[in-house]
C-alpha cells in the first residue's frame, strides 16, 4: 500500500520481482528470504495448511430464515392460526398467511443483501503480497500457506500471525489489539500478529499460524460482519416490543375469558373472537419492514459501489452532522505531479546545489546564474532519482519524483541505507555514496518540520502553499540516519513543487453537505496554508482561518472548543485526528470520518461513522463501517439519503402499526369489562390491517425521504399512537355499542358498522402519516379507500368476509363518529406531533 506525505494511502503495488538490495537493505534489517517453491506451496495446500478462512459480510443463509422465521411475534401468530385452522372457517386464518408472504418478503431481500454484499466484499478484500520462487507475487489472503513469506509496507495488514525475517524501520501499529496508540518498531526476530498495520518502514515476516489458529480470522469477521449492532431505530422499536409483550399477555387472558362467557353457547365463535382480538396487538410487521427498508438500502447503495459492512451505518451516518474529512484521498485524488523543482540560495545569494562531494557548488561570483541554476538542476535531479529508486513502495509524492526524474546514471550513486516515510516523522531519508565517493544523509520532507523557524525558504513555501500547491524540502545532512536527530545539521538544497489533482466531485459534495446543514471540517497532516487553499478552492466554509494542529490546546475543553469554531486543521497527527474526533463528539456532534491513510485509523475507529476509500490502506478498511469501493467523495451523499429514507420512513410506518396496537388492545379491554361479544372476527382484522397498515406502510417504507435524522424516535412515535389509537378504538366501540343497542340489527351487521367506523379512522390516520401529500401518496389512499368500497358492495366479497349493512342508521351513526374522530386526530396531530 502506498502513501502520500501525510500518510494517505494511494494503489498497492502490483506484482513484481522482488527489490534488490539497494531497495530492501539488510544489515540489522535481516536475511533476505526467497520464499517458499510452488512444490513447497502446493505440499502445503494438500495438507490443509491454508488461510482459507472465509471472510463473511453477511450472515449465513440458514441465519437468515432462523432469524425471520422464528421470532417471538411469529410464533404467537402462528398459534392463532392453528386455532383458526382447528375451529375454522379457512378466511378468518387469513392473517396467516400475511405473516407467511411478509417472512418470505424479509428473507428473499435479505438474500438479495448477502449476496450484493458477498460479491463487493471480494471486491474489496485485502490481496497481501507473498515471495515465492524468489518473486513477489500478489495473492487473496485465502491464498496464503504456513510458512509462507509475506512482505509489508506502509498501510497494510498483517492477515496471518507470523515472525519477523526482514525489517527496514518496519513499525507496527497494534493499537486495534493492544490499545497502545504508539507504533512498535519491529527487528528480525520478533512476533507480529494479524490485525495490525505497518505505519512506516518495510520487510517481510514468514507465516507461523494461518486459518483458524491465527487471530485474523476473528478480527476479519468482526470487521467486515453482516451485523445488526444497537442503534437507535432498533433499540427503540426492541423497547416499544418489550413493553407491548408484557401488555399483550394479560390483555389476551381477559379477552379469552370474557368471550368464552360471553358466547358459552358456542364455544367457536369465542374462540374466533378471542383471536381476532390478539391478533391486531401484534405489530408483527414493524420490525420485518424494518429489516426490510436496511437491505433494501444495502442494496441501492451496492449497486452504486458502496459497501455498508454494518447495517445501522446508512442511519448513522443519517444522524451526522460533521463530517471529518481528510484532504488527500477524499478531496483530492491520490495521484500527484512535480511541476517544479527550486534551488534554494546559499547565503551569500548564489545558487547552492550538491557536488561530488556534498558541500554544495556555486561560482560565488554571481556571473554564471543560469548555466549554475542549470548545473545545480541536474546534480539535485540525479539525487532525487536515487532516492526515489531507494523506495521499494513509493508514496504519491516519491511516484511523482520517480515519474519526472528516473534512476540515476548507473554507478553514480549508491544507496547504503533507507528509512521510508513516516507521517509522526513528516520526512524519509536516504544514506548515499555520492559520485565523488564521499557519504550523505538525503532528507525528503515538509519544510516546516526539517527548517527552523524564521528559514528564508519558508516564506516561498507558504506562497506556494497557499496556492494549493504541496512543496516538500530537500536537504543534505553528513549525519548518519541512525542518529537521534538526522536533520540537526541539514543544509537545505531545493524545494519541490508539487500539484495535487481535485477531485471533480469534491465540490457538490461539499455543497450538499452544507445544504443540508452538515457541517464538513477537513484535517489533514499537510501543512494549514496548504489545505486552507484546496479547502477554499472547493468552497468550503470557514477555510480562510486554516490552523495549525500544533498550536492547538492540549486541554481537553479549550480543544473542543477550538475544534468546534475552526474549519481546516493542518499538520494534523493520528493522533491529533483522533482527539479532534472526540471534542467534536464531547460537544454533543455526531460525527463522520473519512480517510484512506493508516494515519486515518484511530480516528476512523473512534468515530461515530467510519468511511473508508476502497483503494486505501487495509487498516482504514478494516475498521470503517462503511467502504467506498470506487472511490468516489461524491458516493456520500447518497449514503446520507438513504439513511434519511430509512430512518424517516420507518418512523412513519411505526406510528402506523402501533396506532392498531393501542386501538386493539383499548377494544379488548372495553370488551372485557362491559362483557359483550369481541366486534371483529379475524377476516375483518385482516382486510383493515392491510388496507390501513400493510400495504400502505410497505410503499411508505420505500418512499424518497430527505429529512434530517433526529433523536428520540420512541416520543415522537408514542405521540402519534398513544392520542391516536385511543380516539380511533373509542369511536369504534362507540358506535359498535350504539349498533348493538338496535334491536332489529344481528352481531353482524353491528360488527360491519364497527368495522366500517374504524377502517375511517385509520385511513385518516394513514392521510396525517403520509404528508406531505405527492400524488402517489393521494393515490395510495384512494386506493386503499376505494379497496375497502369493493369489499362492501361487491356480493362475493361481503359474503366472504362477513360484512353487511343493514340500513341507514347505524351506518351513517358510525361514519358521523368517524368524521368527529378524524376531527380528533387532527388536533392530536397538531398538538402532540407537529409541536415536538
Amino acid at each position: 500500500m502506498t502513501h502520500s506525505a501525510e500518510g494517505t494511502a494511494a494503489p498497492g503495488p502490483v506484482p513484481g520481482p522482488v527489490p534488490g538490495p539497494g531497495a530492501h537493505p539488510t544489515g540489522a534489517g535481516g536475511a533476505y528470504q526467497p520464499g517458499l517453491s510452488a512444490a513447497e506451496v502446493a505440499e502445503r495446500v494438500a495438507r490443509g495448511q491454508v488461510n482459507d478462512v472465509p471472510v463473511r459480510s453477511s450472515r449465513s443463509v440458514r441465519e437468515i430464515v432462523r432469524a425471520n422465521v422464528f421470532t417471538r411475534f411469529n410464533a404467537i401468530i402462528g398459534v392463532m392460526f392453528g386455532i383458526i385452522l382447528v375451529v375454522g372457517p379457512l378466511q378468518d386464518g387469513l392473517f396467516g398467511l400475511v405473516i407467511v408472504a411478509n417472512t418470505a418478503i424479509g428473507i428473499v431481500q435479505e438474500l438479495r443483501a448477502k449476496k450484493t454484499l458477498d460479491g463487493l466484499a471480494l471486491i474489496g478484500e485485502a490481496r497481501p503480497q507473498v515471495r515465492r520462487d524468489g518473486a513477489a507475487v500478489q495473492v487473496g489472503t485465502g491464498e496464503i500457506v504456513l510458512d509462507d513469506t509475506v512482505l509489508l509496507g506502509i498501510g497494510d495488514k498483517v492477515v496471518v500471525d507470523g515472525t519477523v525475517t526482514e525489517a527496514d524501520a518496519l513499525e507496527i501499529d497494534e493499537s486495534l489489539l493492544t490499545g497502545e496508540p504508539d507504533p512498535v518498531h519491529k527487528r528480525p526476530g520478533d512476533h507480529v500478529m494479524s490485525g495490525s498495520f505497518v505505519v512506516a518502514g518495510a520487510g517481510a515476516f514468514t507465516a507461523t499460524k494461518v486459518g483458524r489458529e491465527a487471530y485474523a480470522a476473528k478480527l476479519a469477521e468482526e470487521a467486515s460482519k453482516f451485523t445488526l449492532v444497537k442503534s437507535e431505530l432498533r433499540t427503540g422499536i426492541d423497547q416499544i416490543l418489550r413493553f407491548i409483550t408484557y401488555l399483550l399477555v394479560p390483555t389476551a387472558i381477559g379477552l379469552v375469558i370474557s368471550q368464552l362467557a360471553v358466547q358459552r353457547n358456542d364455544w367457536k365463535e369465542a374462540v374466533r373472537r378471542m383471536v381476532a382480538g390478539i391478533v391486531p396487538m401484534v405489530p408483527e410487521g414493524l420490525v420485518l419492514l424494518t429489516s426490510v427498508a436496511f437491505a433494501i438500502g444495502v442494496v441501492r447503495l451496492g449497486r452504486k459501489q458502496c459497501l455498508v459492512q454494518e447495517l445501522p451505518a446508512i442511519e448513522g451516518l443519517a444522524r451526522v452532522d460533521t463530517v471529518c474529512l481528510d484532504k488527500t484521498g477524499t478531496l483530492t485524488e491520490g495521484g500527484m505531479d512535480l511541476v517544479d523543482l527550486r534551488p534554494l540560495a546559499a547565503p551569500d545569494g548564489t545558487p547552492r546545489a550538491a557536488s561530488a562531494d556534498g558541500t554544495g557548488t556555486g561560482t560565488g561570483t554571481g556571473d554564471s546564474t543560469d548555466s549554475t541554476d542549470s548545473t545545480d538542476k541536474a546534480l539535485l535531479a540525479e539525487a532525487l532519482g536515487a532516492i526515489g529508486a531507494a523506495d521499494a513502495r513509493p508514496n504519491p509524492s516519491m511516484q511523482a519524483v520517480i515519474d519526472a526524474y528516473g534512476p540515476p546514471p548507473e554507478g553514480r550513486w549508491r544507496v547504503l541505507e533507507a528509512i521510508p516515510f513516516s507521517s509522526a516523522r513528516k520526512w524519509s531519508g536516504v544514506q548515499l555514496l555520492e559520485p565523488g565517493g564521499t557519504e550523505g544523509s538525503w532528507l525528503l520532507g515538509a519544510p516546516d518540520v526539517l527548517l527552523p523557524a524564521g528559514a528564508p525558504a519558508l516564506a516561498e513555501v507558504d506562497e506556494l502553499g497557499a496556492k494549493g500547491l504541496r512543496v516538500l524540502l530537500l536537504g543534505r545532512s553528513p549525519l548518519p540516519l541512525d542518529a537521534p536527530d538526522p536533520a540537526a545539521q541539514l543544509r537545505p538544497l531545493a524545494l519541490l513543487v508539487l500539484q495535487q489533482r481535485l477531485r471533480e466531485d469534491a465540490a457538490d459534495t461539499l455543497r450538499y453537505f452544507r445544504s443540508q446543514d452538515v457541517r464538513a471540517k477537513v484535517i489533514s497532516g499537510d501543512s494549514a496554508v496548504s489545505v486552507g487553499a484546496v479547502a477554499a478552492h472547493l468552497g468550503l466554509p470557514g477555510a480562510g482561518t486554516a490552523t495549525d494542529a500544533r498550536d492547538l490546546p492540549t486541554d481537553p475543553g479549550q480543544l473542543a472548543e477550538a475544534a468546534d469554531r475552526t474549519a481546516v486543521f493542518g499538520r494534523v497527527t493520528p493522533q491529533q485526528k483522533r482527539a479532534l474526533v472526540g471534542a467534536l463528539q464531547s460537544k454533543g456532534h455526531t460525527v463522520a470520518m473519512t480517510g484512506d491513510g493508516v494515519n486515518d485509523v484511530l480516528a476512523l475507529k473512534d468515530a461515530d461513522i467510519g468511511v473508508a476509500m476502497g483503494t486505501g490502506s487495509d487498516a482504514t478498511r478494516a475498521v470503517a463501517q462503511i467502504v467506498l469501493l470506487d472511490d468516489r467523495f461524491a458516493t456520500l451523499p447518497s449514503v446520507v439519503a438513504e439513511g434519511r429514507r430509512v430512518i424517516g420512513n420507518i418512523e412513519r410506518v411505526a406510528g402506523l402499526f402501533l396506532v392498531k396496537t393501542v386501538y386493539s388492545v383499548l377494544l379488548a379491554l372495553l370488551v372485557v369489562f362491559t362483557q359483550v361479544p369481541y366486534p371483529f372476527l379475524p377476516r375483518h382484522s385482516t382486510v383493515l390491517s392491510s388496507l390501513t397498515i400493510g400495504i400502505p406502510a410497505f410503499f411508505l417504507a420505500l418512499a424518497p425521504n430527505n429529512e434530517r435524522a433526529r433523536t428520540g424516535f420512541v416520543r415522537r412515535v408514542l405521540r402519534l399512537a398513544v392520542p391516536g389509537g385511543v380516539v380511533c378504538g373509542a369511536a369504534t366501540f362507540t358506535a359498535y355499542a350504539l349498533a348493538r343497542g338496535d334491536d332489529e340489527t344481528t352481531l353482524k351487521a353491528d360488527t360491519s358498522v364497527a368495522t366500517l367506523t374504524l377502517f375511517i379512522c385509520a385511513i385518516w390516520v394513514l392521510a396525517i402519516v403520509a404528508r406531505p401529500y405527492t400524488w402517489w401518496r393521494l393515490l395510495l389512499i384512494g386506493t386503499m379507500s376505494g379497496a375497502f368500497a369493493l369489499v362492501l358492495v361487491v356480493p362475493w366479497l361481503s359474503d366472504f368476509f362477513q360484512l353487511e349493512l343493514v340500513g341507514w342508521r347505524d351506518p351513517l351513526t358510525g361514519v358521523a363518529i368517524a368524521l368527529v374522530a378524524g376531527c380528533l386526530l387532527e388536533v392530536t396531530s397538531r398538538v402532540f406531533v407537529e409541536k415536538n
